[in-house]
């Protein structure tokens, strides 16, 4: 979960905003949890205080991103320095700014990447384009790991279009970036 960020044009935390009676990243957590993903982590940064004090009791590990204002290459990276020593076969990036993430889609992303032979990704579809949530193989790690400043996963996604399987999913261009966007949600 990538939560980092300091929403400088909602001008509040986005992560904890509501929807549904719920923050956002509580609801996104709450979805890789229940997908089965694991383990969960949640990469944060900005107000990281209030960010840990709404994951308390949820079952994730905090990771905090002491680099977060040089964008979202620095929490990618701290998601997989936190992953190193484990076995981890692929790696789902989600954010918590697409309030329409569910479980059932994640799960989908999974199996999707285990019927799917020579894909090093599984991506969503929407918007005329592939992002998150996304799923890494180890293979594409290397070149996550490299990105830079606020370049995201996407980046990598498009670099490698053809074997990346894709999951469609229209819902997923809707996301909260201004109060605009959470009024229109609400």
């Amino acid at each position: 979960m990538l939560a980092a960020g300091g929403s400088t044009r909602l001008g509040q935390p986005k992560q904890l905003a509501r929807y549904q009676g719920n923050t956002l990243l509580a609801r996104a957590v709450s979805a890789a949890v229940a997908a089965g993903c694991k383990p969960v982590l949640a990469i944060i940064g900005a107000d990281a205080p209030r960010m840990r004090k709404e994951l308390h009791g949820l079952a994730v590990e905090v990771v905090e991103n002491a680099e977060w204002r040089e964008g979202m290459s620095t929490s990618i990276r701290a998601a997989l320095d936190a992953l190193a020593e484990r076995e981890v076969d692929a790696l789902l990036f989600l954010t918590c700014d697409q309030p329409h993430v569910t479980a059932g889609l994640l799960r989908t992303l999974v199996d999707t990447m285990r019927s799917s032979s020579g894909c090093h990704a599984v991506a969503c579809s929407y918007a005329g384009g592939v992002g998150v949530p996304a799923l890494f193989r180890r293979e594409l790690h290397g070149e996550l790991r490299a990105l830079v400043g606020d370049r995201g996963a996407r980046a990598v996604l498009e670099r490698h279009r053809d074997r990346v399987a894709e999951v469609p999913f229209p819902l997923g261009a809707v996301d909260v970036d201004s109060a605009e966007d959470l009024d229109t949600l609400e």
